[in-house]
């Protein structure tokens, strides 16, 4: 595995998901990410991504585990979080340093950087994802993969210096992110 993702941090992150938006709202945001990141991702690079989700809402019957367009879906089903999945997959994964995580929950971050894996706030990520994806529709040539490395066409010091510039920057004002998923909101959404 080379790119974890926190699927519902990156759907709040990349602003897929508001309010308002019906009884299959969760679903339909659910659906948008994985559509959105694979199309973005090549494919050497989804068949080493694992996108977990809370399992509170997850579609009825569904497995635990499900393959779409070459990535992984879990559903932390059986745990109490998708962090403690996260974490879990981190901690078992067995070349750490090349696992990129995509996350702006501190807990998973530090479960990364632990391990010594890189740890990157889903917001930056993601925008750099599209800054990408952007490019390459204009004719414009992004930076290659790293197939090896797996890092959403990041080099590892590019990761790296994303991810000092974010933990430079201060924290004291947390409106600025979006709020963690909660049973409740995940309640009312559906």
């Amino acid at each position: 595995m080379a790119l974890l993702v926190d699927g519902y941090n990156l759907i709040h992150a990349a602003n897929i998901v508001g309010r308002g938006l019906g009884p299959r709202g969760l679903e339909r945001a659910r659906q948008a990410l994985m559509d959105t990141l694979a199309a973005a991702l090549p494919d050497a690079e989804r068949a080493r991504t694992t996108i977990v989700f809370d399992a509170a809402a997850s579609p009825p019957g569904l497995p635990r585990e499900i393959n779409y367009q070459g990535m992984t879906i879990r559903f932390a089903t059986g745990y109490e979080s998708a962090d403690e999945l996260l974490e879990e997959l981190i901690g078992a994964d067995s070349a750490p340093k090349r696992l990129t995580v995509v996350s702006s929950d501190h807990r998973v971050q530090r479960a990364a950087r632990k391990r010594r894996a890189t740890a990157i706030d889903s917001d930056v990520w993601f925008a750099e994802v599209q800054r990408q994806r952007k490019g390459k529709s204009a004719g414009k040539k992004a930076p290659a993969s790293d197939d090896a490395r797996g890092t959403a066409a990041l080099s590892q010091e590019e990761i790296e210096a994303l991810a000092r510039d974010v933990e430079g920057e201060s924290r004291d004002d947390l409106s600025m992110f979006p709020p963690e998923p909660t049973d409740e909101y995940f309640d009312e959404e559906l």
